[in-house]
């Protein structure tokens, strides 16, 4: 079942149908100022953190679904029915009323049809502004005048820190204090007390933010839920829309909420439009600007463009045409905008991650980078130089890096019991990523601190990463498990082994070597070289378990993914990185992927392991907190699926690889909505597998590692259009029934209009290049000798 479709040329996601699954969100704004909202107008606001800087009001798991959130009731004068701009809160019945929710890049639009009159209201935050706005136009559709009254409703927290707010009521009941300055509403907490902007962390300063209205007279107000409400009613029928008249109360303690009264008289066909604006700072003062800047609505329109040809240009360094609609929806707009939220907001702020994590976790972030690095590549540096910074002189990192509160060099050394064994090693992916994207090969020179003393270039930081690995290897020679080696589930104990990152330290060995061989290090490549082999050695003679690869060793002696275990015999991630790693030899690689094919491939994406968990001990794995087929045990974990497609696509199986890349990609769902439930244009952390009776219902959506590594598959392994040291290399892995496939991409400066030929329905394989007319030597094109626009002609055999 479709509950709506891609506007391609618009860059949106259409929903035709309000009553989705589940509330399907967007993003608004930037993590100076950010907001969630649905389709219905739900979700929340926040300044700098969701879970220390949130002011307007969600509850997890709340009926309904998506509310408190962005609500304009409109009631008609006359006849005293009411119902508001986006179908919920109000519900009124889908035969009687029509909406269309537009979700585009950082703004939403919801046109409502009701009673003879069309709401449409687009949600916004205008660039470099910490407020935003609803700019609403009302359109009289029916044959006679119309009064209509409109009232806003937002709910406040009590506390900008989202602790405080839910469950620290004896504290919270008794800090909001509200009024009213010039028609404009002022939302304070703490007011007695002082702010401290120095310190964003002090949860007890005095703070405000404000609600205005910019286009529209204001007739009344109420700054009190309870009295907007009324007693033992909801946000479907409060007391003063059904009575028509706000009561002009000031709340002081217990709880706050934005309501402004405005009056809207149309006659037949005529449209009139006004602003809420909604933001940090006090009514007299920011309030009272925002209001008159914004006063004109010319410049709410030309606020809108911004953001849309900011947000456009951010997607237009690379786009393709292939022979999948679906995929050119996804890959073009959808996968990207993903990857820039994800970037963002790392797992801390949509209606799921609501609170409870705060700041930016350090493995999650520096492989969301992987993701923007083409369209954002300044942007992914000084992140990507703040993460750096969060590594311990150890050559591990801190769990988590606050922007808001880190002090490079000042910071307490993580303690060893702390340390999760796979968080420095991502940064061999991204690290070389940025360099290949920019060409600076000066940036591995640049000098950084350390998280708590000490500093060194970024190639010692790389080093300092491997020698952390080196110096915790277990009783066979791979690295220990630590707290953690990426699945939370496996308890290896701190001296256990872990296959997978052994792997990723295969990759950053071999990754290190060709750094310093570009830069003549003959000493550091003979180091490394060592412990290569070493490191081979032991996973050719621990690892192998005949037809896969094994995940983990315990102290004790049980193995993780092994023909002996009767429960999650094989795990997914060693096998992909046998390949991504280089380790495996050919004739393992085909037989682990073959396995993993035969094992963990299903009609809604791969496994993390088969069989689920239902008897093991916990203290072994934990994965059993988990009904079976779903997370950690035996889902489809999202997060794992680009490997997947990068690896097939690496060994040259490009069928298969696409196979893969449609069985969790969202877009091929959009006809299954029903089944899927989440939304059908960005990924979700983890998709339920065949062993759980809601099989193909995927959750958490946005903020996943998943939005990365399938861009980046698609991108550079099956499309096959990657950054190298030496220039953008074309080497393709598609289907074989693809006749070819288009792209454009922006590379160091200069633009590439690349078109692929596949006359003889290959899967990988490059016979010939046409550079701007002349035949070129390779598939790799080194910007320097290439003009300002390029014509590249790529022809598969």
């Amino acid at each position: 079942m479709k509950y709506g479709y891609f506007d391609d040329q618009a860059r949106e996601y259409v929903i035709t149908q309000p009553d989705t699954p589940r509330s399907w969100t967007n993003y608004l704004g930037s993590t100076e100022y950010g907001a969630i909202i649905t389709n219905n107008a739900g979700g929340y606001s926040f300044y700098k953190s969701a879970a220390q800087g949130r002011f307007t009001r969600y509850r997890s798991n709340a009926v309904p679904m998506d509310q408190p959130g962005r609500n304009i009731y409109i009631r008609d004068q006359d006849s005293g029915d009411y119902w508001s701009s986006a179908w919920q809160p109000v519900g009124k019945p889908l035969d009687q009323y029509q909406s269309e929710c537009r979700h585009g890049t950082a703004y939403t639009t919801i046109t409502s049809q009701y009673s003879g009159i069309e709401s449409k209201s687009t949600y916004f935050v205008p660039l470099n502004q910490i407020n935003e706005l609803w700019y609403t136009t009302l359109t009289n559709n029916s044959d006679k005048p119309r009064k209509l009254r409109l009232f806003t409703y937002v709910e406040y927290t009590n506390n900008w820190k989202l602790f405080n707010d839910l469950l620290n009521l004896q504290y919270s009941a008794y800090i909001v204090n509200m009024s009213v300055k010039d028609g404009i509403i002022d939302h304070g907490t703490n007011v007695s007390m002082d702010p401290n902007p120095e310190d964003f962390q002090d949860s007890d300063q005095g703070r405000h933010t404000f609600l205005a209205i910019a286009g529209a007279d204001v007739t009344g107000y109420d700054t009190d839920r309870e009295k907007f409400l009324g007693p033992y009613r909801s946000y479907h029928n409060p007391l003063v829309v059904e009575r028509g008249e706000c009561g002009q109360s000031l709340a002081v303690a217990d709880n706050g909420c934005g309501t402004v009264q405005i009056d809207i008289e149309l006659q037949p066909g005529e449209s009139k439009s006004f602003c809420v604006i909604m933001g940090i700072g006090r009514a007299e003062e920011e309030g009272a600007a925002a209001r008159a800047q914004f006063s004109d609505m010319a410049n709410v329109e030309k606020a809108l463009a911004d953001v849309k040809d900011y947000w456009h240009s951010r997607l237009n360094n690379f786009s393709a045409e292939t022979p999948d609609p679906e995929l050119n929806s996804f890959f073009n707009t959808w996968n990207p905008y993903n990857c820039l939220i994800t970037f963002a907001w790392s797992r801390a702020a949509s209606l799921v991650y609501n609170g409870e994590r705060d700041g930016l976790g350090y493995r999650d972030t520096v492989q969301d980078m992987l993701g923007t690095l083409h369209s954002i590549p300044a942007e992914a540096q000084q992140r990507l130089e703040l993460m750096i910074t969060g590594q311990a002189s150890t050559g591990g990192a801190m769990p988590v890096v606050k922007p808001y509160a880190h002090n490079p060099g000042s910071e307490p050394c993580p303690a060893e019991t702390d340390y999760r064994s796979d968080d420095c090693m991502w940064l061999f992916n991204t690290v070389p990523a940025l360099v290949k994207e920019t060409g600076n090969l000066s940036f591995y020179d640049k000098v950084l601190p350390y998280c708590d003393k000490g500093e060194d270039t970024i190639l010692g930081h790389l080093k300092r990463a491997i020698e952390f690995s080196l110096n915790r290897l277990g009783k066979h020679g791979l690295p220990c498990g630590l707290l953690a080696d990426w699945n939370d589930c496996l308890v290896l104990g701190h001296d256990g082994e872990t296959v997978f990152v052994a792997m990723q330290l295969r990759f950053a060995l071999a990754t290190y070597i060709e750094i310093c061989e570009m830069k003549g290090l003959s000493g550091e490549i003979s180091w490394a070289q060592g412990y290569l082999a070493t490191l081979d050695k032991n996973l050719d003679e621990h690892t192998w378990d005949g037809e896969w690869y094994r995940r983990a060793f315990r102290v004790d002696g049980f193995v993780f993914g092994s023909k002996q275990n009767d429960e999650a015999s094989i795990f997914l991630n060693p096998q992909t990185w046998s390949v991504l790693s280089g380790h495996a030899s050919p004739e393992k690689a085909k037989l682990a992927m073959d396995s993993v094919e035969q094992r963990l491939a299903t009609d809604a994406g791969l496994m993390v392991l088969d069989p689920p968990v239902t008897k093991l001990d916990p203290e072994i794995m934990r994965a059993r907190l988990f009904n079976p087929g779903m997370k950690e045990n035996g889902a489809v974990f999202c997060h794992t699926q680009g490997w997947v497609v990068m690896a097939e696509s690496k060994l040259g199986n490009g069928n298969r690889a696409y196979q893969y890349l449609r069985t969790f990609m969202p877009a091929a769902f959009n006809d299954k909505a029903e089944v899927r439930e989440s939304e059908p244009y960005v990924f979700c952390q983890s998709t339920h597998s065949k062993y759980s009776p809601r099989y193909g219902a995927s959750r958490l959506p946005w903020l996943t590692g998943a939005a990365t590594w399938a861009y980046h598959a698609t991108s550079q392994y099956m499309l096959g259009i990657r950054p190298e040291y030496n220039g953008l290399m074309i080497d393709p892995c598609i289907p074989s029934n693809w006749p070819g496939f288009s792209a454009t991409r922006v590379f160091q400066g200069k633009t590439y209009n690349i078109k692929v030929e596949n006359p003889n329905g290959v899967e990988k394989g490059v016979v010939s290049v046409m550079l701007n007319g002349k035949v070129h030597e390779g598939n790799v094109l080194n910007p320097a000798n290439c003009e300002q626009e390029n014509t590249i002609v790529v022809v598969m055999g």
